[in-house]
């Protein structure tokens, strides 16, 4: 069982018996009773009693008299928890699940161009603005070029000024951190540097339809790529 400094045994036995579910570590064998759990990992029948509750608060199990504990569909996950989301970015990915993603990111971040276009402040635009140019900068790093596209449309989530936008965020970017990834994989080269600045440039000029459009057009671009996977 995963133990980190100042985390409770029962988050500790959260974190393990998450992560593993999300891998697919139970997809051909029972889910352990409370008793085995007790036993694999070496805690207390109430620390396993614990996280099976909060495993299932997160929709991940589920428990019945008589029937044992399963493991649910992902389908009932509740995937914008925290947690969750974040057990999904270790989880291997087929073409089917990068797409599922991409499709939330094309219903959320044309909005939020459109919004931001409306509503962001100087800073916001700064933050925007900053992350374009390390973009633009660090092209050459696959690694800090992604960093800066996912800042990019993170910050521009921030600048819709939408509390239900950002309470998404974890999903976001996640879904931005694997998609992006992805996509630039495939494609051999980081983010195309024009199509953004024109996301960002309708953004500044107050423009939310040309927001929403080049917005749009950057992720019809990541959706055909991953379309073309073989699943």
């Amino acid at each position: 069982m995963m133990r980190v400094h100042g985390v409770s045994l029962t988050y500790g036995l959260l974190e393990t018996l998450g992560q593993a579910i999300v891998a697919g570590d139970f997809d051909t064998q029972a889910f352990p009773t409370e008793g085995e759990l007790a036993t694999r990992y070496g805690a207390s029948r109430t620390v396993a009693r614990e996280a099976v509750k909060m495993l299932s608060a997160k929709g991940l199990l589920t428990s019945r008299p008589r029937q044992g504990t399963r493991v649910q569909p992902v389908a009932n996950w509740n995937l914008l928890d925290p947690d969750v989301t974040r057990w999904m970015s270790e989880r291997p990915f087929t073409s089917r699940i990068y797409r599922d993603y991409t499709e939330v990111r094309m219903a959320v971040e044309p909005l939020a161009a459109r919004l931001a276009a409306k509503r962001a402040s100087r800073a916001d635009l700064d933050a925007i603005g900053h992350a374009l140019k390390v973009m633009a900068d660090e092209a050459g790093d696959h690694d800090k070029a992604l960093l800066a596209d996912i800042d990019f449309h993170v910050a521009i989530l921030k600048a819709a000024g939408n509390p239900f936008l950002l309470q998404m965020r974890e999903l976001i970017q996640t879904a931005l951190t694997i998609s992006i990834g992805l996509t630039n994989r495939i494609s051999g080269h980081t983010a195309n540097i024009d199509e953004h600045a024109e996301v960002f440039h309708a953004i500044e000029s107050g423009d939310g339809v040309a927001a929403e459009t080049a917005m749009r057009r950057i992720l019809n671009e990541s959706l055909d790529l991953i379309e073309a996977m073989p699943e």
